[in-house]
């Protein structure tokens, strides 16, 4: 269904919806007008914001994907995680030297 179709489809609604309203609430005409206009107001401004929100989602998803740009970028990342994991690991050696050494040194520490 085309976004206008869908449109007026709703707004036709919000009437028939408002003067059904409008009958079950109202006792006079001016009742019935004013009740049946904000429903039908309402009706089509919520169909317009269901259009809006569908054909951006609709849109947002006929994007293409730079396959080739993300690898590298993710590339680039793993290599830099093993570079700090190797630095984290040589740090994490050089305290378990540092705590044996110690240990050796002072007994009575241990």
């Amino acid at each position: 269904m085309l976004g206008e179709n869908f449109v007026h489809f709703f707004t036709v609604q919000g009437f028939f919806v408002g003067i059904i309203f409008g009958i079950l609430k109202s006792f006079d005409a001016e009742g019935l007008f004013v009740y049946t206009f904000f429903i039908s107001i309402f009706f089509y401004l919520f169909s317009h914001i269901i259009v809006a929100l569908y054909f951006k989602t609709i849109s947002g998803k006929a994007y293409s994907f730079s396959k080739d740009l993300h690898e590298k970028d993710l590339d680039s990342f793993v290599l830099e995680i093993n570079k700090r994991e190797k630095l984290i690991d040589s740090a994490s050696k050089i305290t378990d030297i540092a705590i044996q050494a110690n240990n050796l040194d002072n007994p009575r520490n241990a």
